[in-house]
């Protein structure tokens, strides 16, 4: 790694749940200009992909997979979507089902092991677009989603160079993380949007039965609890143990082939450390940079509160651009 690329983040910067909450508060208030396209699924399910702009001329394509709940609006992407429009770099951003504005069709939503869905969106890029390389970046859930179909392809992978930040690797591990202090905010939040759409489709008769009363939906107040009751029986697994470990990302490190920036805070509230893979469960192609400050996607190293001064689009940058 380059030194110019070291993150030193000011004083003022070095609080875990500062960097996590910060970055949403100090949004950029302009939104890039996106087109909409939609990929029709085979199950009769359908994924939205936003384009910054056509592909150029022998220009990387790159997609940008979100976290739990995000979207083309999401902090960390409206950022890096901001820089690449300045650089005159194509990108797209993968909705994840139901996360596009427009609740899917399906009883089914999506998870953090969630991978034909991202090998659809990589066979109709490389369909459509053959003559333009695929780099990609995922955030938290999707970051996950990306290491797992890393390591499921191996030097088949249809991406040529990819990066992953603050991603749950190790799910258990993360669920137990955030029923912990000032995480268990983070939790609520992000548990009640869940439901909410959960209740939505529980009302909808068009949808096949749910595995899941609605009275029930509101004793379900942690990941564990949601995953287990509705994650889990909704997409093929036996329950929240089972989807945690067949799905996280720490499993499939060793088999990644392709040039990959693994970048994590150790200071994340949406983790503990022992989420960090040990060196011997990691490929070689991966490059690991931990961080003892960064929060949960936020590497702000300085700059007023009203402006601070990100690291992490000028890193992820960086790395695509070698």
């Amino acid at each position: 790694m380059n030194s110019a690329d070291q993150y030193r983040p000011s004083r003022w910067w070095r609080n875990r749940h500062l960097q996590t909450i910060w970055p949403l508060i100090s949004k950029p208030r302009r939104r890039p200009t996106l087109h909409r396209e939609r990929l029709e699924l085979p199950d009769g399910d359908f994924l939205d992909l936003d384009w910054l702009a056509p592909p150029r001329p022998h220009q990387p394509i790159l997609l940008i997979l979100h976290g739990l709940e995000g979207s083309a609006d999401s902090h960390y992407v409206r950022r890096l979507l901001l820089d690449c429009e300045a650089q005159q770099r194509t990108a797209v951003v993968m909705h994840q089902r139901s996360c596009s504005g427009e609740p899917n069709r399906l009883a089914r939503s999506y998870h953090s092991g969630e991978t034909d869905d991202l090998g659809a969106v990589l066979a109709h890029l490389t369909q459509r677009h053959p003559n333009h390389r695929i780099q990609a970046v995922g955030y938290s859930l999707g970051g996950n989603v990306l290491t797992k179909y890393l390591g499921e392809q191996g030097k088949s992978s249809a991406i040529e160079r990819a990066a992953v930040v603050s991603a749950p690797l190790d799910l258990a591990q993360c669920a137990k993380a955030m029923e912990q202090g000032f995480s268990r905010v983070y939790q609520n939040h992000l548990v009640k949007r869940l439901k909410r759409k959960t209740a939505a489709k529980l009302a909808d008769p068009r949808l096949a039965p749910l595995p899941l009363a609605l009275e029930k939906l509101d004793g379900l107040t942690t990941f564990y609890h949601f995953d287990d009751a509705v994650t889990a029986p909704l997409h093929g697994f036996a329950g929240a143990d089972d989807y945690y470990q067949r799905a996280s990302g720490n499993g499939f490190l060793k088999d990644v082939a392709v040039p990959t920036l693994l970048l994590h805070a150790l200071d994340d509230p949406f983790m503990t450390e022992e989420v960090v893979p040990p060196k011997e469960r990691i490929s070689p192609s991966v490059e690991l940079e931990l961080c003892d400050y960064g929060g949960h996607v936020g590497f702000i190293e300085g700059g007023w509160p009203w402006a601070p001064r990100f690291y992490l689009e000028r890193r992820l940058l960086n790395h695509f651009s070698r």
